[in-house]
Formats: structure tokens, sequence, C-alpha cells
């Protein structure tokens, strides 16, 4: 991701789900781009790759449902000018068929981490009065499909936060930004479709890079809360904002097996 917008002798970004995927591309290139970076997951094993060959970044085992495991992170290494919060889980289960410990964990990471990672972040950069807040959310909170019940809910429950949060604190200059990526050609989402390639038909994932690309365009303009990464993600959030009966036909056809 881009650093032109904070600017100073110590610029620091906190990463969550950063073991992989676009928590993982998000830290490398951060820290590349001479940032101070915390990367924080579950998956220890995935932070030490993530954190390979590169000094400025400093991994935190944390898990993000743990409201006071956040918060001591946060106090541990100093409240981030940067935050991109990516972790997040997403089974895909028939709503009926989902376990009710899996729905509840779902939401636990999906919607409460977020809570949890603004409420232990956001305070610091509204003192300081400026900073980034990037919440990771998903096109299946606009638009979902057979099998996201509790991930597409717990996304479209951080929709309604951030707006809210971004309304309460509007002129504070921090800036929030929600990304609604269509699936992402990552590691979970490969898993997904090896484990249930019913589930995922013929949706291919987008390139991971393409999302952060279109992250840092968004900061370099005053944007507006949402951002869709590409051409194929706006046009079905219109689709089914304006035409939803078209909608679940072409939904029909993407996730029907190969």
């Amino acid at each position: 991701m881009s650093s032109e917008e904070i600017t100073g002798p110590r610029r620091t970004a906190l990463v969550t789900g950063a073991a992989s995927g676009l928590g993982a591309l998000a830290a490398q290139r951060l820290a590349a781009a001479g940032w101070d970076v915390v990367a924080t997951d579950l998956d220890e094993k995935g932070l030490a790759r993530t954190a390979l060959r590169s000094p400025n970044t400093h991994v935190r085992a944390c898990d993000v449902a743990d409201a006071a495991a956040v918060a001591t992170v946060v106090a541990e290494t100093g409240a981030p000018h940067r935050v991109v919060h990516a972790a997040a889980i997403g089974p895909l289960v028939p709503a009926l068929e989902q376990p009710l410990d899996e729905v509840e964990r779902v939401l636990r990471i999906g919607y409460l981490g977020t809570v949890n990672v603004v409420r232990a972040t956001l305070p610091g950069m509204l003192e300081r009065g400026r900073g980034e807040l990037i919440l990771f959310s998903s096109l299946a909170s606009w638009v979902p499909v057979a099998g996201s019940s509790a991930y597409a809910a717990a996304k479209a429950a951080v929709n309604a936060y951030a707006e809210t949060v971004r309304r309460e604190h509007a002129g504070s200059g921090v800036r929030i930004r929600v990304v609604c990526p269509r699936q992402v050609d990552t590691p979970g989402f490969r898993e997904a479709a090896a484990a249930d390639p019913a589930a995922t038909g013929n949706m291919k994932g987008m390139p991971p890079r393409t999302v952060l690309d279109a992250v840092d365009r968004s900061l370099r303009r005053d944007g507006g809360l949402y951002v869709f990464p590409d051409p194929l993600t706006r046009a079905t959030v219109l689709a089914q904002r304006y035409a939803p009966g078209l909608m679940d036909r072409v939904l029909s056809r993407v996730t029907a097996p190969s």
C-alpha cells in the first residue's frame, strides 16, 4: 500500500490477518515503503513468513475477537497512523447446516473483531487529528451468495458499524475506508474451493494486489467510504440494487458447479 498520505519520522501501521492473503501483502507492501508495521494474526508461522527479511515488521500473535488482547497490542506498540484490518474467516456452509458455534465464531471474528480493533486504535488517531482506518468487508455484504449467510451477515454488520463511526467522527481528520472486494485469490478462498467446489462453482478470485491498489487510489483522493476494487464488483453492486431479478439469474449461473 502506498505511503504518500502519512509523513513524519515514524509512520506506523497495524495490520490484522497478516499471516496470509490480503493482510500479508498489505503488511509487506507497507514495510517495503518504509513503514513500521505491527503484523498480527493467530498463525505465528504465517506471520514469520510475512516478516521474513523485513526488520521493520514486528509480529504479534493476537486474536482480534479478544478485546483485551487487541488493546494490549496497541498499548505495547503505540497508536498507529494506519490500520489495515483484514482478519476474518468465511466458511461456506448452507445456513441451516452451519453449526451455531461456527456462526458465532464467524461473527465474533468478522464483526466484533472489527469493533475491538476500532475501539483500540481510533482514539489515538482522533487525539492525533489524523489517521487512516481501512476495514475489509466484502461484496458478499451487498450480494450474498448461497453458503455465505454468517460471513455475509458479519460483513454487513461491519458496513453499518463503519458508517456510524464515520458519521460520529466526521471532520476529525481520520479517513475511514470499507473495502468490498469480490472473491480474492487468497489461500483461504483456494482452500474453500478445494474443500467444496460446488460452493464456489465458476467463481474466480481477483488478484490481491488489485484490491490494495484500489485502496491506494482511494486514499490519494477524497473518496467515499466504500472501495469497490474493480469494474465487475461495482457493476455487481449496481445490478443487485437496480435489477435484483437479473442478479439472481446471473448468480445461479456463476455459482453452478463446473
